[in-house]
Order: structure tokens, then sequence, then C-alpha cells
């Protein structure tokens, strides 16, 4: 399919630049199967479930995976600015950096403020790499732990470009950018449908007999990457690891075996639940990477509604959620959301999607 069949123009105020207060306070858009388009608020979530239903979170934490520095050892030393993106081992990291043209293998860069008591106010790392796109291998001088406690002092939250290109980032954004249920250290984005989630809601799900489930997917920067192929099927996925404990699999293959659904809480639950899903829609115990890939023509197997944010035209998430409830149904949904005021993408608000093909009357 042609990339220019996903677009759609949002005008710019629809982007939020903060989350709503409370969080489940946010507005949810009700798609479901047949079509039919329903104005709701998160809080309202419990009463379009059922008993027995699950739903799955991320647990991923989002680390301050942005760092700010210069080039060294040449006779300029032109500001470089890195997200890093993927482990690779103790010292290594996989990052996005600009300007990438500045830097060739061999040069080192120093990141941080020398003014700073801690770590001795820098860190140096190593171009070992280059590749695509501004990807480069960076071969940082520490290790392990203190690398991380480095990384933890220098760094800060890697807001989506289209947040950070209005406004730069607070102390507000590291408690902001976080879910509620952010446990593992790896993510350098958020999984933003969990951003929605506050006690007072679980407490909700849990009493109309909802369970909650966890899994890991280490969110990368490519999820901001826009779709330039101009058809779909060129796009090259960015890989990110998770992990579906054997518990999780369990419960959830016993809850759907008793008619209980699946119901993935952001497009990183979903694409995980799918990349552990067999044919018949059993979830196995996974651990590695995924570059799932989903597009319209997609059969899913293992998730059966989706709660996820309004995303970027053009974009991977996009068309996963145009495979999940059909493109024109999609297209219908967000002109109805840019219309009515709805507010677009990580910090905005959510659309409760319910598959195509699944008819669905509760009201």
């Amino acid at each position: 399919m042609r990339t220019d069949v996903f677009d759609f123009d949002l005008p710019a105020e629809r982007i939020a630049l903060r989350p709503a207060i409370p969080r489940d306070s946010a507005r949810m858009l009700v798609v479901q199967g047949d079509g039919v388009l329903r104005d709701r608020h998160i809080s309202d979530l419990p009463h379009w479930l059922e008993p027995g239903d699950q739903l799955v979170v991320n647990d991923t934490r989002v680390i301050p995976a942005q760092l700010k520095g210069r080039r060294i050892g040449r006779e300029t030393e032109p500001k470089i600015e890195a997200t890093l993106i993927k482990r690779l081992d103790g010292s290594h990291w996989q990052a996005l950096v600009k300007p990438a043209k500045k830097l060739a293998v061999g040069d080192r860069i120093r990141f941080g403020n020398e003014g700073k008591v801690c770590l001795l106010g820098h860190l140096d790392a190593e171009v070992a790499a280059k590749g695509e796109e501004g990807e480069v291998t960076l071969a940082f001088a520490f290790h392990g732990p203190a690398l991380d406690q480095a990384i933890a002092e220098l760094g800060v939250t890697p807001l989506p470009p289209y947040i950070a290109s209005k406004r730069a980032p607070d102390e507000q954004d590291a408690a902001d950018y976080q879910t509620m249920f952010a446990a593992n250290e790896g993510a350098v984005a958020a999984p933003t449908a969990g951003l929605h989630f506050t006690p007072a809601l679980e407490a909700a799900l849990r009493a109309r007999g909802i369970e909650i489930n966890r899994l890991t997917l280490h969110v990368g920067a490519g999820t901001f990457l826009p779709v330039k192929a101009e058809d779909i099927a060129e796009h090259r996925m960015h890989a990110e690891w998770g992990t579906v404990s054997a518990e999780t699999a369990r419960k959830l293959n016993e809850a759907r075996a008793a008619g209980g659904r699946i119901v993935a809480v952001g497009t990183t639950s979903l694409r995980l639940l799918e990349s552990a899903a067999r044919d018949d829609g059993t979830i196995q115990p996974f651990s590695g990477e995924t570059a799932i890939f989903i597009t319209p023509g997609y059969r899913f197997r293992a998730v059966d509604i989706m709660l996820t944010n309004f995303h970027l035209p053009r974009s991977t998430l996009f068309m996963l959620v145009s495979a999940f409830s059909g493109l024109d149904s999609m297209k219908h949904a967000y002109a109805h959301a840019i219309a009515n005021g709805y507010r677009f993408y990580s910090y905005g608000d959510a659309c409760l999607l319910f598959r195509a093909h699944e008819p669905n009357s509760i009201d």
C-alpha cells in the first residue's frame, strides 16, 4: 500500500504539550466495531469492559536518554545531541545523533556540563560505527552501573520531537512522561496509553473484575520516525526488546479460554502480544527482540480491544490502528477527533478501539 493513504491534516493546536490533570480525566473516543463513535473519558473505561477481561500494560521505564555535548579532539568542537535508542552491551549504545554529518568513526564526544561535580562533570564516548539516518554506535568510557549512573546524572527525558520542538523538557516531564506501572528501565519513549492510568482507575477496573497484567517492551526512538518510503512494504522497523513472562502468558490464556477478552494498553503491548502469539491465538512466553510491522491485512491473533493515543499521520502506529479497526473507520474517527477538539500524541487523549469484525453493543 502507498504511504500517502495514511496521511491526514492535523492542526498544530491539536498537539498536546502537557498531560491532562488528573490523568484519567483525559477524553476517550470509543470506536466500535461497526464504526460508531462515542465521546467519553478515560475514567469511563471500566464501563466499556466486562468482568473477566484482561488488561495488559507495558511496565517499561523511560531512562533520561537524551545527552548533549560536543565533539572534541579536532580544531572545531561542534555541539552534538544524542538520543540513546538501544543498549548493545555494558558500554555500547546505539544512538541517533544530530548533526550526524559532523561525526566520523573514531571521533570523541564529551557529554555533560563540565561545571558539575558528579562524575567530574562529563561523560566521554567514541563513535565506534556509523549507520543510516543519523544512527551511530557509541562506545562510552564508563561501563555497567557506572555508565547507568552517568546517564542518569547527565541525561534528560527525551520528549517526542513534536513536543520538544515547541518547548524544552523540564522537571515536570520527568514525572509526567512515566506511567504508574514503570518498573523496568530501558525505554527511550513512554508507552503513552499507560500515561492515562491512576490508582483510582486501577481500583475501579479491579472492582469490576478486570485484571491488569504486565509485560515489558523497551520502546525505542524509532517509534517517532516517519515512514519515508512511498510504499509501506519498503519501510524498515527498528527492533525493540521485550519479554512476556510465563505467568502472564498463563493468565491471559486461561482468561481467554474462559471467555475473557485481551485488552492491550497501547500499541507497544499489542505488538509484543502479537509477537508472542501462536496462529491459534495462544500466547507463549517471550524474551527477545521484535520488529513486527502491523499494517492493513494483518490477521490479529492475541488482542481483542486496544486503548491507544492518537498518532502521527503516515506513521507505523496509525497504520497499526488502521489494521485493527479499519482504515476508513480510523480516518473517520480522527476527523471526528480533530473537529471536536481532542488532544493528540503522547500527552494527548485516547481512543478505545474494538476489532473491526467484532460487533459491540456496550454503551
